[in-house]
């Protein structure tokens, strides 16, 4: 395993493995699977807030968080398969170690809110403040994510983003 301290200098892919990413068709799925994920935690987000505030919408708020929490579980899986297919190893790669490790926290959030919910472990206003916690952890846990790949775009290849240029213009 890297200390940060050996990780900071390192590119955060190598050339075989910024091929593999860009070969794998797991990469497409990640990039659909995010913003739709995005999605569905804007309108639970606002479900949530207005069950809180209203106590409307009891049902509703608690299918929006369940269905934020499957799509959650299916872009972890994948995301996983698209970790071992581009670093060889299905969590805590090099480039993503940190990341990973939030990740923990924001999957262990809201497991804790699907056995709150399925085994009437919290009343329903815990359950919904649960949930946004959930949803603290996973806004910073996207963050993280953008940072990373907008440090993977700036670290690209200048001759890459030389053609990508060159291919536009034309």
């Amino acid at each position: 395993m890297e200390s940060a301290a050996q990780n900071v200098g390192r590119a955060i892919y190598s050339p075989e493995e910024r091929k593999r990413r860009d070969n794998t068709r797991w990469t497409v799925v990640q990039g659909v699977l995010a913003p739709v994920q995005f999605f569905v935690f804007i309108i639970s987000l606002y479900l949530v807030i207005r069950f809180l505030l209203t106590g409307e919408g009891q049902f509703v708020a608690t299918a929006s968080v369940v269905l934020k929490t499957l799509i959650l579980y299916a872009i972890m899986i994948t995301g996983s398969i698209w970790e071992k297919v581009v670093f060889g190893r299905y969590l805590f790669a090099h480039a993503f170690f940190w990341e990973d490790v939030f990740s923990m926290l924001v999957l262990a959030l809201h497991t804790a809110y699907l056995v709150a919910v399925f085994f009437g472990l919290l009343t329903t206003q815990q359950q919904m403040i649960l949930a946004l916690a959930a949803y603290l952890t996973y806004v910073i846990n996207a963050g993280q994510f953008l940072l990373k790949l907008r440090a993977a775009r700036l670290a690209a290849p200048s001759s890459s983003v030389q053609n990508t240029t060159l291919e536009s213009a034309s």
